[in-house]
């Protein structure tokens, strides 16, 4: 608690200095378009879902997505809607205060599960609501979680590849406010652990996790390997969000870049016709038909690579191209909805009804993630 009074004294320097908004003054006439239906998307979510909900992954997933359009838009009402969440959940995730009693090693929702990954993803919104204004209530959890789990000798923390979203940006971008060293340190242990477990080499894919990992679990075309979209999907769009915070010169930055290249490559080859990703990648019988969560957070991960230099355009511009089509085309429904999102899950499973009414915060939020990116990407 005493390294923590410390950090928080000294970025109080910074209370009240608020960030302004990134706006272009000149966009392309497709990017206008775009800006539009992201805003046509958003005010949809927040018109028909009230922002008092607790700070769980699938919702907060989503709250990343809105701080995403904020930065694009500015519209207050967006920013308004990202501090209504943070305050209703007291800037805290689960609220267990006796760290012993903290656990992360198996699926938890109670309030002891201060370490588990989906508790943690809140922390991402509440640090771009910290950054625009440095108001210490709003990191002292974060801090207090993060810095203690840093600390620990643990390294077996993102057992799903989920938690490569929810759990390992938080230690890159908490890293951009404290310069904490320790926090990349720690980022790059866990991460190790994970990818040496999850990793596919050939395919270049992540297994969901342990009880998937062939031949535990094989597909109904030849009996291969499963892949989840949406599992690959976490994944792509968490090291798309490391690369971004990462200091150019660490030595870590390298292996995240090799890892994000090579599951670009992996998750390109398995887009079909139609532009999505199926919710069984490399075999669409095991779960037929169209999934938006999993090719959002793909379209996300790509177009976030072309528009910073990492990943060829010349190569995944065809790719965006089709799933953005899809995106706009087949995902996104006439009263700004987002369908076609497999329900809370873990596998693709045919007996989850997927269809245009087929609705979730994780999705939206994915869905305006990519959207935004496809402005810059359109500029």
């Amino acid at each position: 608690m005493k390294r923590l009074t410390s950090l928080l004294a000294g970025l109080a320097m910074f209370a009240g200095i608020p960030v302004a908004a990134q706006k272009s003054a000149a966009l392309s006439e497709k990017a206008n378009e775009t800006v539009a239906l992201i805003e046509k998307v958003n005010d949809y979510w927040q018109s028909h879902n009230k922002a008092e909900c607790r700070g769980f992954w699938d919702n907060a997933a989503y709250f990343t997505g809105n701080m995403a359009v904020y930065e694009l838009t500015g519209k207050p009402e967006y920013l308004d809607y990202a501090l209504r969440f943070a305050e209703h959940n007291k800037w805290k995730g689960a609220t267990q205060q006796n760290k012993s009693q903290w656990k992360y090693a198996t699926y938890g929702e109670g309030m002891d599960h201060v370490l588990f990954a989906d508790w943690q993803i809140c922390f991402q919104v509440y640090m771009d609501l910290y950054k625009l204004e440095h108001r210490a209530e709003r990191l002292e959890r974060t801090l207090e979680v993060m810095c203690h789990q840093a600390a620990m000798p643990e390294r077996d923390f993102w057992w799903w590849s989920d938690a490569l979203y929810m759990g390992m940006p938080i230690f890159t971008k908490l890293y951009t406010i404290t310069g904490d060293q320790t926090l990349l340190d720690k980022q790059y242990e866990c991460f190790k652990w994970t990818d040496s477990l999850l990793f596919d080499k050939e395919d270049q894919l992540y297994y969901r996790d342990a009880k998937y990992i062939f031949p535990k679990v094989k597909t109904a075309c030849n009996g291969g390997k499963s892949f989840w979209a949406r599992g690959d999907g976490w994944v792509l769009a968490g090291l798309a969000k490391v690369l971004q915070d990462i200091p150019a010169k660490s030595p870590y930055r390298a292996f995240y870049l090799k890892r994000f290249r090579e599951l670009a490559e992996g998750v390109a080859r398995c887009q079909q016709e139609g532009g999505y990703w199926s919710r069984s990648m490399l075999c669409e019988d095991d779960a037929p038909g169209y999934e938006t969560s999993g090719t959002a957070f793909f379209t996300y991960g790509m177009l976030w690579g072309v528009n910073n230099g990492l990943l060829d355009a010349k190569i995944y511009k065809p790719v965006i191209d089709k799933a953005w089509n899809y995106l706009v085309k087949v995902a996104l429904q006439p009263d700004g909805s987002i369908g076609y999102v497999q329900p809370i899950g873990e596998k693709p499973d045919p007996t989850r009804t997927v269809d245009a009414h087929s609705q979730a915060p994780f999705g939206t939020g994915a869905w305006l993630l990519a959207a935004c990116e496809y402005v810059k990407y359109c500029k």
